[in-house]
């Protein structure tokens, strides 16, 4: 035995260890787990701090959920369109505020798990339809504002998505856009099906002004220490004229 009390199998041990942590589905496991740790933390009831006992909040009622809905109580009745809706749990969040709420996805399995939830959640002004990023089953100028979260990275090429969300929205509307930040996990291709590993904020906000969209801002959406995705906010507003990039 060596004086550290470990066999002579150990330093191959430990090279195998060092090794294994750089493999693909080992940095998978651990982005996983970041994201499972980052949604716990989100979530006010775990938060530990001041005014809290036992992990538990004392504050009675404090929520993420329950604030993001109040802040909903000051937006218009709008009609939205949540362009690669997945199996509809944002779309449904929308629909608490929203007049009305146009789902799609090119997945129709997916879409029959939102349906099966909007039904449950008793979302009655949802209109689910099957159709790809690149040409959506709508109408130009038909709504308020477009909602794509999680969607670009999706896309063949992201600027032909965002020009379909321009064209969609009214003149004036806006564009909404929840996206990763550029990433070094390539895993994702192969397990989620992303086409594209995040963009750059400044990627990301001269694809919406390239679509036609003035005003356009980004800004970090979440972001945690030891997570390796983070999330980005971007919108834009349609210009009046009517012609995205008139």
């Amino acid at each position: 035995m060596r004086d550290n009390g470990h066999g002579p199998l150990w330093p191959l041990l430990e090279s195998q260890f060092a090794a294994a942590g750089h493999a693909p589905a080992i940095r998978a496991d651990e982005a996983r787990l970041q994201e499972v740790l980052r949604l716990r933390r989100e979530n006010f009831d775990q938060h530990a701090g001041p005014d809290t006992r036992d992990g538990r909040q004392l504050v009675p009622g404090r929520s993420w959920a329950a604030w993001s809905r109040a802040l909903a109580h000051l937006l218009p009745a709008v009609e939205v369109v949540d362009i690669g809706c997945g199996e509809g749990y944002l779309t449904i969040e929308v629909a608490r505020w929203a007049k009305r709420v146009i789902a799609i996805d090119r997945s129709a399995a997916v879409l029959a798990r939102a349906k099966a939830l909007a039904g449950r959640r008793r979302a009655a002004n949802i209109t689910f339809k099957r159709g790809e990023l690149e040409k959506l089953p709508l109408d130009s100028a038909s709504v308020d504002v477009a909602l794509l979260s999680q969607a670009l990275h999706h896309a063949d090429v992201p600027a032909d998505a965002l020009a379909e969300a321009v064209r969609v929205v009214r003149p004036g509307g806006q564009v909404l856009v929840l996206e990763l930040r550029g990433h070094n996990e390539p895993w994702v291709r192969e397990k989620l099906g992303d086409r594209h590993l995040g963009f750059s904020d400044e990627e990301l906000g001269a694809l919406l002004t390239e679509a036609g969209l003035t005003g356009v801002r980004v800004n970090i959406g979440s972001r945690r220490a030891g997570d390796p995705f983070t999330v980005l906010v971007a919108s834009g507003t349609r210009r009046k004229s009517g012609k995205a990039g008139a």
